[in-house]
């Protein structure tokens, strides 16, 4: 694995986000991630999963750098690979649990709230969803990600403005579970992580799936209109001049976020 570090110890694994500072999501981190979790999900040694970043950042969301050189099919391919990913990661069926050392805007963000539970470093960080800004269309799946965790009026309100919290605003939004010093956000994590795995574990996998049925694609779900509108956008010359000025701050500033 080149974009992550993967540690399993008493029957958790611990996932890390290991993709320079800021851990930016790329196309070989989507396809890596999305392995890791169908993997994890088959092997019957591993409990329950915690994802990580590094410190002051859990991920920047999506690589704007790179993915703003990628060509027609690179984009498409990156696009439907993250909901793609989305989808595995919303169907998991054991104990995940995000243990957000950091910044987390954006896809970051994305992947936090697939967990069951989320563990944030106290501190000026950032979290949230603000792809709008940034001329990315929201697709309903990621919508209904964010307002099963907060309340759809929130959800609307915060994605239309693009909107990024504080951690302590998360907290008090439910946005995330729990708040604890940088150094202790993994041992929160696996603490709250060993306790869903002491619980019958067909028990739980199943009322989890019950209940997040709602967030679980069907089947024969067709993105294809969708992700063409994504990329049209994506493509529209308002958009890339509003990428290339954003590239040109993010060059200059240790935030990268999407």
């Amino acid at each position: 694995m080149k974009t992550l570090q993967i540690k399993i110890k008493d029957g958790v694994a611990v996932v890390t986000l290991s993709r320079g500072r800021s851990n930016p999501i790329n196309l070989e981190m989507i396809a890596e991630l999305k392995q890791v979790m169908q993997d994890i999900e088959a092997d019957d040694a591993v409990g329950g999963v915690i994802i990580t970043g590094s410190e002051g950042f859990f991920s920047a969301g999506i690589d704007l750098v790179e993915a703003y050189s990628y060509n027609e099919e690179q984009s498409m391919e990156l696009w439907s690979g993250f909901l793609n990913l989305q989808s595995v990661m919303v169907a998991f069926k054991k104990p995940m649990v995000a243990a957000i050392s950091g910044h987390s805007p954006a896809g970051g963000c994305v992947l936090a709230l697939c967990c069951d539970y989320r563990v944030m470093a106290s501190g000026k960080f950032i979290i949230g969803l603000n792809e709008i800004p940034v001329g990315i269309i929201v697709p309903g799946e990621i919508f209904n990600l964010y307002s099963f965790w907060i309340g759809k009026r929130k959800a609307y309100q915060y994605l239309l403005e693009g909107k990024l919290l504080s951690v302590e605003v998360a907290y008090a939004d439910g946005l995330i579970d729990e708040i604890c010093d940088p150094a202790d956000v993994l041992a929160a994590a696996e603490k709250k992580i060993t306790a869903y795995m002491r619980l019958n574990p067909v028990t739980w996998r199943q009322s989890k799936l019950n209940l997040r049925q709602e967030l679980l694609p069907a089947p024969d779900t067709d993105q294809t209109a969708t992700l063409n509108l994504m990329l049209k956008q994506w493509w529209a010359p308002e958009t890339r001049k509003t990428l290339q000025a954003i590239i040109e701050n993010l060059k200059s500033s240790s935030l990268k976020q999407a």
